[in-house]
């Protein structure tokens, strides 16, 4: 008898842990991060383009415009088309007469990496995901650096200054959705309730206040 129910056990168990090996093939269980404010000390776009601002005049008249920006995505104040039209006259205006772009975010990370907050490195884990507002001509090179291979930004034509895919407000989840249909986000980290959309499909959320961080649900 004994033998018996110690069989239908061990039956149960293996059971058990063929469906939770095929629940974990099927779901992926990771940390997510917002990019600017939360694991970097800033704003990239506007602080890349205050990068030009000592060594070119023509810049200086859109300096107005991207500081009314900071304010307004600081204070939920944007829709997505918001911000799009926000950026659109820096972006044609400006952005894609920049003949020395790759160079310039070289030179623009080698002065602001180490803006990246040092409380990441302690929770950090390979399989991270980084999904942020940020334009990926500005994210490659920095992730790069930091080894982290999932990630995702806003894209932005260099021939037109236009928006290919801006990683915003609910924006973020659909693109979150279609590039990692089988992520499962166990903590998500962001400084912003502009990221409400990524915080209802996550089980935890870390809200990041300087280095501060206040688990929020």
């Amino acid at each position: 008898m004994s033998r018996l129910i110690s069989n239908i056990t061990y039956d149960k168990i293996k059971n058990i842990s063929k469906i939770i090996l095929i629940f974990a093939k099927r779901t992926e269980i990771m940390n997510v991060f917002d990019f600017d404010n939360t694991i970097y000390d800033g704003e990239t776009l506007i602080d890349f383009a205050l990068h030009y601002v000592r060594t070119d005049p023509k810049i200086w008249k859109y300096v107005p415009k991207l500081l009314i920006i900071c304010f307004k995505d600081a204070f939920h104040l944007f829709s997505v088309e918001e911000a799009i039209e926000a950026y659109a006259s820096f972006l044609e205006g400006y952005f894609i007469h920049i003949k020395t772009l790759d160079e310039d975010v070289i030179k623009f990370w080698n002065k602001n990496e180490k803006k990246i907050k040092p409380w990441y490195n302690e929770v950090r884990q390979d399989d991270d995901i980084i999904v942020s507002g940020s334009t990926d001509f500005l994210l490659d090179e920095i992730m790069k650096r930091m080894g982290i291979k999932n990630y995702v930004g806003s894209s932005i034509d260099k021939k037109t200054g236009k928006f290919k895919r801006l990683c915003f407000l609910e924006n973020k989840v659909k693109i979150f959705n279609e590039l990692y249909p089988n992520a499962h986000i166990d903590n998500f980290y962001t400084d912003s309730m502009n990221d409400k959309a990524m915080m209802d499909i996550a089980d935890h959320v870390y809200l990041v206040n300087g280095n501060k961080i206040e688990q929020i649900k």
